[in-house]
């Protein structure tokens, strides 16, 4: 698919003590290293977002740090959307550690080709709590909206949403996946010991879960 992707990992986790919420050891792997076998197969031009390039030097895989400090997640996106060689952008938020290879691959189905893209400028799942701007596709020509809103010191995704022409994929798109788990993130310990929880009651390797 000519779909870009990036994964925002310069977030400064807070609630989790400033943590490198990437690194997180989920399952017996990293959770960008399982975010990155999820992408794989979606995209073959794949960043992470971080101003910290040292930490991922190991993974073989384009950082790029952000464009605008300290803009959070809306930033990301942005600076993501600046360095994408495609027009379709899927952004990924680096805690969230269940999102398998086959909801990316739908995720980026459901956004369809560049050529059919007219008045769409987002794809983004809507779950029972909400829309998971951090899970969702972006065409490029956001980036001028998003520059703007940045340069007015408006930085909540949600309120971007609300600026945006978006697909919103609902229930009938995510009921063949784990809903629950799929936009499980890890934001404080209490989530990270919940997340570990989770793998340790599924007894597959984490090969074999990652592609499913």
């Amino acid at each position: 698919m000519e779909i870009s992707a990036a994964i925002l990992a310069g977030g400064r986790a807070t609630r989790f003590g400033g943590a490198d919420k990437a690194s997180l050891v989920v399952g017996g792997a990293r959770i960008v290293e399982r975010q990155l076998a999820a992408l794989a197969g979606v995209s073959d031009d794949i960043r992470i977002v971080a101003n910290e390039a040292s930490r991922y030097a190991d993974l073989g895989v384009r950082v790029v740090p952000d464009a605008i400090a300290g803009a959070g997640p809306l930033g990301g996106v942005y600076t993501a959307l600046l360095d994408a060689r495609h027009d379709r952008v899927l952004i990924l938020a680096c805690d969230l550690p269940f999102v398998p290879a086959a909801f990316l691959e739908r995720l980026a189905a459901e956004s369809g080709t560049p050529g059919e893209h007219v008045q769409v400028d987002a794809v983004v799942p809507r779950t029972r709590r909400g829309l998971e701007p951090l899970c969702a596709v972006y065409w490029k020509g956001c980036a001028v909206r998003l520059q703007s809103r940045i340069a007015r010191g408006e930085l909540r995704m949600t309120a971007l949403l609300a600026d945006l022409h978006v697909r919103e994929l609902g229930h009938d798109v995510l009921a063949p996946y784990d809903e629950e788990a799929l936009f499980d993130n890890v934001n404080t310990p209490h989530d990270y010991a919940r997340a570990k929880g989770r793998v340790e009651l599924d007894e597959q390797p984490f090969e074999d879960r990652i592609t499913e």
